[in-house]
């Protein structure tokens, strides 16, 4: 890993910003005050091939990585505009598709995936699990050619716009009896699958699902990968769901810091802007060093996951995403204080960001489990749970 960005980077960085400032904050205000989607800006980022950039290239995708599709996200959410499912459909259920599925399977979702014609949702989280994955209750059993999948989901996101859903359930291990998990396909039109808006406090296109999945049959080829091998190919999605997650956040943090900073640099109470005031510049250059370190170790995870040390980029992954959730939040709260009375006004759009600030710290995976993550794995200290 170089610590000089590639020119190919510093040119893809350019061009999404280039896109995203014609779009914005603005943008996607409106889309949640009428009740839309953001579908002009998915769409043109499809056509652009930046939705696709980490997917091969024989299947439509720009034969990149990880990296590449981190920079898309973070500067789309640096210039207000961030979309959320790009976690979800090509970085985790491109990318576990990619890895581990069929022929015929890589056929047929990963094109529409890389181009943005096409959307995937995953569905790992429970009413009664929250971040324990190993307490997950969905399970598949064999039933002829077929499978036969049940239980609950929630908070899933986008599944009114996905195709289908990646879900994770559990089958039992004929040798032992224990439960492993397994990824499968499900359509969204499959008989008994079915979903339910959650209410959110939370100003965002992408809305969030409870599912049911009442014994819905699937045929064999829904699984995805070999049936024995669910822990390893679940990791491989939930490493690039922390690389994003942590894009996610620092653009967001970018974003806000920077209006903060146009703020300081203009508004004058008494003879010089308040940016020349050391307590109003301070914070906001801690909030940069923050956010420009997060950013590094985000790298550093994408660049391990591209090299193929999942180990590696898992540890890298679960901090990257920690430390950019606990830089964009603290991010947002300065940008709010600066701007005063302007911070909470509709015209700088930073009150919305009070609260999707912490959807970084909180999911897919709280910032406990992380500190639990990286004590046991890394510091080799007992587990507590």
């Amino acid at each position: 890993m170089s610590f000089l960005e590639a020119r190919e980077h510093q040119d893809l960085r350019a061009a999404v910003t280039a896109l995203g400032s014609r779009y914005g904050r603005e943008y996607v205000t409106a889309a949640v005050r009428d009740g839309k989607h953001t579908d002009e800006l998915w769409e043109e980022a499809g056509k652009l091939g930046y939705l696709g950039v980490n997917l091969p290239e024989e299947y439509g995708g720009g034969g990149r990585g990880m990296v590449e599709l981190a920079i898309v996200l973070e500067e789309l959410g640096a210039a207000g505009c961030p979309l959320l499912l790009m976690v979800v459909s090509p970085a985790i259920c491109g990318t576990v598709i990619a890895r581990f599925g069929t022929e015929e399977q890589k056929r047929r979702w990963l094109p529409g995936i890389a181009a943005g014609t096409t959307k995937m949702a995953f569905g790992i989280t429970e009413p009664e699990a929250g971040s324990n994955s190993h307490r997950i209750t969905t399970t598949a059993r064999r039933e002829g050619d077929g499978w036969v999948l049940s239980g609950r989901k929630v908070f899933i996101s986008g599944v009114d716009v996905a195709e289908a859903t990646l879900i994770v359930g559990r089958t039992e291990d004929e040798r032992t009896g224990k439960l492993k998990p397994c990824l499968f396909i499900v359509d969204r039109d499959a008989p008994g699958f079915r979903r339910s808006p959650i209410p959110m406090e939370l100003a965002s296109p992408e809305k969030q699902f409870e599912l049911t999945l009442d014994s819905v049959r699937l045929p064999s080829d829904a699984l995805v990968g070999d049936e024995d091998a669910g822990l390893l190919q679940l990791f491989a999605g939930l490493n690039p769901e922390r690389i994003m997650t942590a894009a996610f956040a620092i653009g967001m943090g970018r974003y806000a810091l920077g209006r903060a900073v146009d703020y300081a640099r203009t508004r004058t109470v008494w003879r010089e802007p308040i940016g020349a005031h050391q307590a109003v510049a301070h914070p906001l250059t801690q909030s940069h060093i923050e956010i420009e370190l997060a950013r590094l170790m985000m790298l550093k995870a994408a660049h391990l996951y591209d090299a193929g040390d999942d180990m590696g980029a898992g540890e890298a992954a679960n901090m990257a995403k920690y430390a950019a959730a606990e830089a964009a939040v603290r991010a947002v709260d300065q940008a709010v204080h600066t701007l005063g009375g302007n911070g909470l006004a509709s015209e700088y759009g930073l009150a919305q960001l009070l609260t999707a600030s912490r959807v970084a710290r909180i999911a897919p995976v709280s910032r406990e489990m992380i500190l639990n993550y990286v004590s046991h794995h890394t510091l080799g200290l007992p587990k507590s749970y």
